[in-house]
């Protein structure tokens, strides 16, 4: 699989894999919203048709009083089944480009697997929630949201967490969809960047989906996070496509 259908296959994969509240579709646009949480990936318009870009200006009006009634700024994510026309609309309309984030991808089999802690996935949703939020500083006001998004996915998942004497330092979230498997939440605490634990955490949660028979492993990556973007390509992940958002103003 190449190419387009590659991109629909992951785009249709990392949907349920993190779950909107809400989706509405105006023609092959998907509208994602998610009162509880504020990623853009969740309260996003996604065109997912190259050839759907009729009406453009009413369809955007629809979709901004969609997002205003959910207290959210217009976001749209461009991935490469978003027709050129809308980006053209975009570009002379003045909406910027912004968070482009790259889409890679590996064979399991060519991974290295053995080296690493042993880990287990969580049982407790409200634990890893805790660590994730803990690892990132954030607001505790984001528990109940992560907790709902978390929640609601139906896929086979593995919650992991790696911590030291202080507390949560890496985690990790694995969503197995019958032969992918999704790499979502990874994240280390500042204060323990470059010690390995990304890379950890990363083989153990791709250990636990070889083993529930996942094939290749996915994940989304910003790519201005060079580092990042250098960890994954060097356990063998490669680019697949790339999408970003825009957004009508500064």
């Amino acid at each position: 699989m190449s190419g387009l259908a590659l991109v629909r296959r992951l785009e249709a994969v990392g949907f349920r894999a993190w779950p909107a509240a809400s989706v509405h579709y105006d023609g092959s646009w998907a509208v994602r919203l998610t009162a509880g949480h504020p990623s853009k990936r969740l309260n996003s318009v996604n065109p997912l048709d190259p050839s759907d870009y009729r009406d453009i200006d009413q369809r955007i009006a629809r979709s901004a009083r969609r997002f205003a009634a959910y207290g959210r700024p217009l976001v749209f994510r461009l991935s490469p089944l978003a027709p050129l026309q809308l980006n053209a609309h975009f570009d002379a309309d003045g909406w910027r480009r912004f968070d482009e984030t790259a889409v890679m991808i590996a064979r399991l089999k060519d991974i290295d697997l053995d080296s690493g802690f042993d880990q287990i996935p969580l049982q407790d949703v409200g634990r890893y929630v805790d660590a994730s939020i803990s690892i990132r500083d954030e607001n505790p006001e984001r528990k109940a949201g992560l907790t709902e998004v978390v929640e609601s996915i139906r896929p086979p998942n593995g919650m992991f967490v790696l911590e030291d004497q202080t507390g949560p330092v890496a985690s990790a979230l694995c969503v197995h969809d019958n032969d992918l498997a999704g790499l979502f939440d990874v994240a280390v605490r500042p204060d323990q960047q470059g010690k390995g634990y990304a890379r950890s955490i990363v083989r153990a949660a791709l250990r636990w989906a070889s083993a529930q028979g996942a094939q290749r492993a996915w994940l989304q990556v910003m790519t201005a996070n060079k580092s990042a973007v250098s960890l994954y390509s060097r356990l063998g992940f490669e680019k697949v496509y790339t999408y970003s958002y825009r957004q009508k103003g500064d």
